[in-house]
């Protein structure tokens, strides 16, 4: 009989409870529930929370979170109350820009499954008859949105728990995490310890505090929201009985960042409609005998809320007949992007967070958390969630403090996918940064990193004049320019930034037999050989995609490899897995090295005079690597292309990167060099049909359903996932991503827009461009393999247009690959 671990759950709020259900009903049933207050309203954040439910997110993972609450919600009842109420969510638009916003919110739902429907105005004041149809454009109606009663639903699915096992102490604050060996061992509160071999912080706004007694910096910010309570509203009256409590949609007014509910004959208003409220935990009254009941609810600050009011009343005229009757300011946890912080920390085995998670999501989130513990994967693609995502530079409290700020000001904005937050930037620069100032870049940011798109100093490029032009939505953080710099990458030779990209050193005795368990294919090759493979995880779902270059011997015994990974969870994975015996090591290196991708006709033209190396195509084959000097530079240089065109990735070290530019841009001028950005890099790369990981393909998908199965080699002996992938092939997947060309070459989509089959929602888009050497837009798409034929017809739908489009084969750029091999 296998030994059940013994589970130590740091609060009891909406996502505690929800975890102490979903792990006991997985049969881990040695489950202990510390709460440092009362139960059930423990005075945190799920204490006062208003309950809203609105399931449709850009994220298809927050989606699906959410969508799991309201399923598991709607079938509970606590002593014959209800947990869940399905009332509907309701989101207007009062301006052109929201109207648009909201009919491509609706083609959000519609990827991930949420049925929903375009209202007019008098259809939105039919639903809602508090609202003025007059200041309404338009809106979005959920029916399966609604409102969850926190404590409520949490006490039900503590009492679930409590029936399998599980114990519930309130009262016990927690003072220190105990482990030994870099696991932990036990939880020590003010009435005791407890033993245990997993523990869960489920402590909301107060999960920094138990970080720490971790050694973790768990990176969120408690911020206060405003919430107020009305007067009887005389529209109201006996529209609801005390124990419905609501019978109307909730209702989002996002351009005035305010939401409604109904608290029987009273209305409830929530505001973002004010300045950040930034709360030192130091400052929250402490839930034991003699302070407040609920230390999450501060006192209502008056002032913040004039303006909401009055917007308020405006939107929803019966308002004027009453009055603020009462109000506080809530607090809430908010993180540096938007998505709550859950997983193992990489300092303490069996130490685990589900943090900055909201009562939307608090069901999805602990279904994906009691996976992850009991079965080793989540079911659900949780990479934009995992606590493990940001870089060092990401967790400076100054940062998370400014962006967690900036995230809730900007709540209820419209986020277009490419815009970057504003501080704190410059943060992280590339050696090439100051050249590429001088080219005029246009800079957005991922990861801290400050990324060029495009560059001023190519407006005067011939190739702009023949750029076709592109809708409101998909012009913005976009030139033609990067057309251009694709055209000419295409006919001639160009410099790409390509420092941002993760690289990790991995050395070691045993890093051969290490990274051959853990990647898809065979990389026991010569020395010189890269190979481009995948991470896998248990299921088979691809975790991440690699290029592992084998480059001689390393420092001390053993080999060197220089792994090209994707960002920070690839370095986690790989530290996570390295033996105990310590024959392997794995180094973060892309703070100290760069690289600049050189691609283009011209590019061995422009590289070869710089060198003794010989780097022909006898001498220097495709994904093949070389040490060379180019002038004076110190250079890896990897013969790799993911434009599809010649060339190499050159890597140096920082020190040496602006003299590796130098090199290179001198040496090209007569060849009509020019740097180009990353927006070009993407139409180039899709042209090709090569994919990006977390875009085009997660760890909800395997290798065969992406397209990927020529970097699997069964044959090659055990690596990690190869159980899952057994009898599977691309002929027998259910699934697939497909190329689809768009009728109309103008129309070009962004990303996450459904697609329709015989009318009918079958898959979404995930990435897309316009194909600037073939001449037309195009978008990569999973759908139904059944539906995925070559020559289907499709649509796409975008901002509440259908566009047409055709599956087709791919790559669509030169598919036999004579212009890299060249």
């Amino acid at each position: 009989m296998t030994v059940q671990p013994k589970v130590v759950i740091v609060g009891a709020g909406i996502v505690g409870c929800a975890l102490s259900d979903e792990l006991t009903a997985r049969g881990w049933t040695d489950v202990t529930v510390l709460e440092q207050g009362p139960l059930f309203a423990t005075g945190g954040s799920s204490s006062h929370a208003p309950g809203l439910v609105f399931q449709t997110n850009s994220s298809k993972t927050m989606t699906e979170f959410a969508s799991y609450t309201v399923r598991k919600y709607a079938a509970l009842t606590l002593d014959g109350q209800w947990c869940f109420r399905q009332v509907g969510g309701l989101e207007v638009a009062t301006t052109a820009q929201r109207l648009a916003e909201l009919n491509r919110k609706h083609g959000l739902a519609a990827s991930w499954g949420v049925a929903g429907a375009l209202l007019d105005p008098e259809q939105c004041a039919a639903l809602h008859p508090l609202l003025d149809a007059g200041q309404v454009l338009g809106g979005l109606h959920v029916p399966t949105d609604g409102l969850a009663k926190a404590v409520r639903a949490g006490e039900a699915q503590a009492r679930r728990a409590i029936e399998r096992g599980a114990r519930f102490l309130p009262h016990h604050t927690v003072t220190g995490i105990e482990s030994a060996g870099g696991r932990v061992t036990a939880v020590a509160t003010d009435r005791g310890g407890f033993p245990a071999d997993v523990v869960v912080s489920c402590a909301g706004f107060w999960g920094p505090k138990i970080g720490r007694m971790a050694g973790l910096t768990v990176p969120l910010v408690p911020l206060a929201h405003q919430y107020a309570r009305t007067t009887p509203v005389p529209a109201l009256a006996g529209h609801n009985s005390e124990a419905l409590e609501a019978s109307k949609p909730i209702l989002r007014h996002q351009d005035r960042d305010l939401y409604y509910r109904e608290h029987g004959d009273r209305i409830g208003i929530g505001s973002y409609a004010h300045r950040p409220l930034p709360v030192d935990l130091d400052d929250v009254a402490h839930p034991s005998a003699g302070a407040p009941s609920m230390p999450s609810m501060l006192p209502f600050t008056a002032a913040d809320f004039e303006q909401a009011w009055a917007d308020s009343q405006e939107l929803l005229p019966a308002l004027a007949r009453t009055k603020v009757e009462e109000g506080f300011n809530g607090i809430f946890s908010f993180t540096a992007d938007g998505f709550p912080l859950m997983g193992e920390s990489p300092q303490l085995r069996g130490f685990w967070v589900a943090e900055a998670v909201w009562v939307t999501h608090s069901a999805g989130v602990a279904k994906a958390m009691a996976e992850w513990l009991v079965e080793g994967t989540p079911r659900t693609d949780v990479h934009e969630c995992d606590l493990n995502r940001f870089e060092p530079v990401q967790l400076a409290p100054s940062y998370v403090h400014q962006r967690s700020c900036q995230n809730f000001v900007e709540v209820y904005d419209i986020i277009h996918p490419l815009q970057p937050m504003e501080e704190p930037r410059p943060l992280r620069v590339s050696p090439f940064h100051a050249r590429q100032r001088e080219l005029g870049a246009h800079f957005l940011e991922a990861a801290g990193w400050e990324r060029p798109h495009w560059y001023e100093a190519n407006a005067g490029l011939a190739e702009v004049a023949s750029i076709p032009g592109r809708g409101a939505w998909a012009s913005r953080y976009w030139s033609p320019i990067a057309g251009a710099e694709a055209l000419a990458t295409r006919e001639r030779v160009a410099m790409y930034d390509m420092t941002p990209l993760k690289r990790l050193e991995v050395t070691g005795p045993g890093s051969l037999a290490f990274l051959q368990y853990l990647t898809t294919n065979q990389l026991d090759k010569p020395v010189g050989s890269v190979t481009y493979t995948l991470l896998l995880d248990e299921t088979g779902g691809v975790r991440s995609d690699l290029t592992v270059a084998r480059l001689g011997p390393g420092h001390g015994s053993g080999e060197r490899w220089q792994v090209g990974a994707n960002g920070n969870l690839d370095l986690d994975w790989l530290t996570r897995h390295l033996p105990d015996d310590g024959s392997v090591q794995v180094r973060d290196i892309t703070a100290g090295t760069c690289c600049i991708g050189l691609w283009g006709p011209r590019a061995r033209d422009l590289v070869q005079p710089l060198t003794e190396t010989d780097f022909s195509h006898q001498a220097f084959g495709y994904f093949k690597a070389k040490q060379a000097y180019l002038g004076n530079v110190p250079v890896t240089a990897m013969r790799l292309s993911y434009v599809g065109e010649l060339g190499w990735e050159l890597y140096t070290t920082a020190d040496c990167g602006p003299k590796l530019w130098d090199t290179l841009w001198a040496a090209g001028q007569s060849l009509d060099v020019l740097a180009a950005g990353r927006s070009a890099f993407n139409s180039l790369r899709l042209e090709k049909g090569y994919r990006s990981w977390g875009t085009d393909l997660t760890a909800e998908h395997n290798p065969f359903e992406a397209g990927l199965g020529f970097a699997v080699r069964m044959d090659k002996g055990d690596f990690l996932g190869r159980q899952a992938l057994l009898g599977i092939t691309e002929e027998t997947v259910s699934r697939r991503l497909v190329c689809l060309l768009l009728d109309d070459p103008q129309a070009v989509v962004m990303g996450k827009e459904p697609v329709y089959v015989d009318g009918v929602p079958a898959g979404y888009v995930t990435s897309a461009a316009y194909g600037y050497s073939i001449g037309a837009s195009l978008a990569y798409a999973w759908l139904p393999r059944a539906a995925a034929g070559p020559a289907t017809r499709v649509t796409v739908e975008y901002f509440g247009e259908q566009l047409p489009a055709t599956i087709t084969e791919e790559p669509l750029f030169d598919p036999k690959m004579a212009r890299i091999r060249r």
